[in-house]
């Protein structure tokens, strides 16, 4: 990764920065989970992303996504992946602007040590769990549940079961309107147990 700027890790918990260095995350979905959580990744040291979505920045998605007005209209993946390299220039980010389907699921992310699901539709992030899944059983997938609504901080829990854990109150839908501040929060979630689980402490 060329002359790293380890200086901007320099508060990092011992003995995390190394391990974080050399780990490889995939990100599916670069929206309001997905932005967020790719910076608390790359601010606690992850090395190496594998960012997919389609899609471009809407002025509506600067309301809760790591995205400004002069991102509006750019592909997301390019966007993000330019922000993070404002954090961290070492960042090695590989990026493909294309509709994830259930066949290319494991190319993509064959290299990553873990996934954070960060779909927005039910549907899509059934059939993504199934795919990573079948095709990684010993690896984890970081999901999002429940993210509508505001305040109600208490409900944003985390559940496993085995490999996949999900993050947020598994209630609420987008329908309820979405706020920032939920947003993150769930964003967070997914980061620190993906930065748990790459560190060796296993999240319960």
């Amino acid at each position: 990764m060329g002359n790293k700027n380890l200086s901007i890790f320099s508060r990092n918990v011992p003995g995390s920065t190394d391990i974080l260095q050399e780990s490889t995350v995939g990100i599916a979905g670069c929206g309001g989970l997905g932005s967020n959580a790719a910076v608390a990744l790359v601010r606690a040291g992850v090395g190496n992303l594998i960012l997919v979505d389609f899609d471009r920045v809407e002025v509506s998605n600067l309301n809760r996504q790591y995205y400004f007005q002069s991102d509006i209209g750019k592909i997301k993946v390019e966007a993000l992946a330019g922000h993070l390299r404002a954090i961290n220039p070492d960042i090695n980010i590989n990026m493909h602007a294309i509709e994830l389907s259930y066949k290319d699921t494991p190319e993509i992310f064959k290299k990553a040590d873990l996934l954070i699901e960060a779909f927005d539709n039910a549907e899509s992030k059934r059939w993504l769990i199934e795919s990573w899944c079948s095709a990684f059983p010993a690896k984890a997938i970081i999901c999002g549940s429940g993210l509508g609504g505001i305040g109600r901080t208490n409900s944003l829990v985390i559940h496993s079961s085995g490999n996949i854990y999900f993050c947020g109150d598994e209630e609420s839908d987008s329908s309820m309107g979405l706020c920032s501040s939920r947003i993150s929060i769930v964003a967070g979630m997914q980061a620190n147990i993906a930065i748990s689980l790459l560190t060796g402490s296993k999240e319960k």
